[in-house]
């Protein structure tokens, strides 16, 4: 297969955002930011996507998708929302984390992760930084937010971290952020390569403890 032909083989197969799986219509809007956010903190441990996933869906079921309401919400709250996605090894260190997080985002950011983007001026590494102070967030996690988010935040885009540049090499393909953003839309490729690479090492999470 050429480059174009293997491009959309791993697209049909991986070609679905970890966002999307979750049931986050991204926008460039407080919400939406804050659920990939916590979405990302879900996935920052050695869990599988979908028990994270599933987390995600159950604390938007339950409302929990500000940080005012994470932050109000208490541990009991959280912790049941995780039990019914069998998120259960992590339960109180993720409640604990999404409060601290909750509450640094309001304190710092007004809620707001687009105030964060503008303190960084729009530059990704900066960015990536800034979301490292979040408790649990570390370089692997910070790039996991940055991967989905740049299918909203132009600044960030060709956003393809190590792992995904490494599949595309496995796979045949141009290792170099542009030279793939130029066979497809660079979030979905990122998103797809990552699970590639996930599925070569029986992984199941965004990254393995991806903190």
């Amino acid at each position: 297969m050429n480059e174009r032909e293997t491009v959309a083989a791993l697209l049909a197969r991986h070609g679905t955002t970890y966002a999307e799986e979750a049931g986050i219509t991204l926008r460039d809007t407080p919400v939406p930011l804050y659920r990939l956010l916590v979405l990302t903190v879900l996935c920052s441990v050695r869990i599988s996507a979908g028990i994270a996933v599933a987390a995600a869906r159950e604390l938007h079921a339950d409302g929990l998708d500000t940080p005012r309401r994470i932050a109000g919400a208490g541990r009991v709250t959280l912790i049941s929302a995780f039990g019914r996605a069998h998120y259960v090894r992590y339960d109180e260190s993720t409640a604990t984390a999404l409060a601290g997080g909750a509450e640094l985002l309001l304190r710092r950011w007004h809620g707001d992760l687009r105030r964060l983007r503008d303190e960084a001026d729009g530059d990704s590494e900066r960015i990536g930084e800034l979301l490292q102070e979040f408790p649990r967030i570390g370089p692997v996690g910070s790039a996991v937010f940055r991967r989905e988010v740049q299918a909203v935040w132009p600044s960030l885009r060709p956003f393809f971290d190590e792992r995904a540049r490494a599949e595309a090499r496995v796979l045949g393909l141009p290792d170099h952020p542009s030279a793939l953003a130029a066979l497809a839309d660079p979030a979905r490729l990122a998103a797809a390569l990552t699970r590639a690479s996930l599925a070569h090492v029986g992984v199941g999470g965004l990254e393995p403890g991806a903190g």
